[in-house]
């Protein structure tokens, strides 16, 4: 909402599902602008998730790296997921996340904040999670990670391969940026 009036920047008018499985649903909606003007939007609507950025006591970090179909390739990242549906508690999500693809757990699970993806098209959003104090385990990926590895990495590393342009998802860089201007790292 705009400070200028309580009146909505853009109101829907009318709503149809174009697309929609168990993980996703793809809506158009017919919209009016404030100033009159008649439009569509199309949005996507996912259930949030959350990103785990476990960190060892010498400062080492774990990452995962596994193929992601929509761009064809490879690349590294912090363990991200859903679980538990959208009422789900975040810190159980990060918790079977963490353990599900890392075999980690962690003694202190830190929620550092919420996020959204890309709220230009997209409802989801994340939330971001340190995961301090780790007992390593075995990890128990789901069949659609089967190609998922996992690796530790020294933090000097990982800031090179965000720096560099080698890791290129945004919400690794997001929780990285988020952790580290609130001190965590």
């Amino acid at each position: 909402m705009d400070s200028r009036d309580d009146k909505p920047d853009i109101v829907p008018t009318a709503t149809r599902i174009v697309y929609e499985n168990r993980w996703m649903r793809v809506r158009e909606d017919s919209v009016r602008r404030r100033d009159g003007s008649t439009g569509i939007y199309g949005v996507i609507e996912k259930d949030d998730f959350v990103v785990v950025v476990p960190v060892e006591e010498d400062g080492s970090l774990h990452m995962v790296q596994q193929y992601r179909y929509p761009v064809g390739a490879r690349f590294w990242e912090f363990c991200q997921g859903m679980w538990g549906g959208p009422d789900a508690d975040p810190a159980l999500a990060a918790a079977h996340e963490l353990a599900e693809e890392t075999g980690l757990t962690a003694a202190t699970l830190t929620h550092a904040g919420h996020l959204y993806e890309g709220y230009g098209t997209m409802r989801q959003g994340f939330h971001v999670f340190l995961a301090t104090g780790l007992t390593p385990g075995q990890a128990r990926p789901e069949v659609e990670e089967q190609d998922l590895v996992s690796r530790r990495f020294p933090r000097a590393e990982v800031e090179r391969m965000l720096r560099d342009g080698e890791i290129k998802d945004s919400v690794t860089l997001a929780a990285w940026g988020l952790l580290a201007l609130k001190g965590l790292l």
